[in-house]
């Protein structure tokens, strides 16, 4: 709690954000605000397009969208943390994210976080230094029935150990696949 007032104070405290001139992306993006009548209940919405182009909300970029909606920089950086679907740091070339919901925890999906964490040399949360691969968990992805359920590149794979989500991983951070 304390690590996030003393950056949400940071962000309040940085001279307006100076985008590159040259970033297409900041104009679609103004373009997207402009679109919402740079309404400040448009927050998430604009958010969303922001992760879209950019792939991930650093704090300049939260800045950027505090000061186009006239909105306080804690409020956005508020929202950035608060919901899982908004990344503050760069995603891996490949992701993995493993559903922790009740089903999946009871059919182990612990030991296969464990064991992607091992092998990564990373926590949950986090990517590799060489941005091959970026490991995640996730309250419930809505897959009970085929628990544990893992997700790899943006499809879900069932009944998932500890062995079969290293095998997949492995050619990423191996081969770079």
């Amino acid at each position: 709690m304390i690590a996030t007032l003393a950056r949400s104070k940071r962000l309040a405290q940085q001279p307006p954000v100076s985008r590159n001139a040259g970033d297409k992306r900041y104009r679609i993006l103004e373009t997207q605000m402009k679109r919402h009548q740079f309404k400040q209940d448009a927050l998430i919405e604009v958010l969303h397009k922001a992760q879209e182009l950019f792939g991930f909300l650093d704090n300049d970029l939260m800045t950027f969208v505090a000061q186009q909606l006239k909105l306080p920089p804690s409020r956005v950086f508020g929202v950035a943390t608060f919901y899982h679907f908004f990344n503050l740091k760069p995603k891996g070339a490949h992701s993995c994210v493993v559903c922790m919901g009740t089903a999946c925890y009871v059919k182990g999906a612990d030991k296969v976080v464990a064991a992607l964490e091992r092998y990564a040399g990373i926590r949950a949360g986090d990517t590799t230094p060489d941005g091959k691969f970026s490991l995640a968990t996730a309250r419930c992805i809505g897959a009970c029935g085929i628990a544990p359920a893992v997700v790899y590149d943006g499809v879900v794979t069932a009944r998932q150990t500890p062995e079969t989500s290293l095998a997949m991983v492995k050619g990423w951070l191996e081969h770079g696949s």
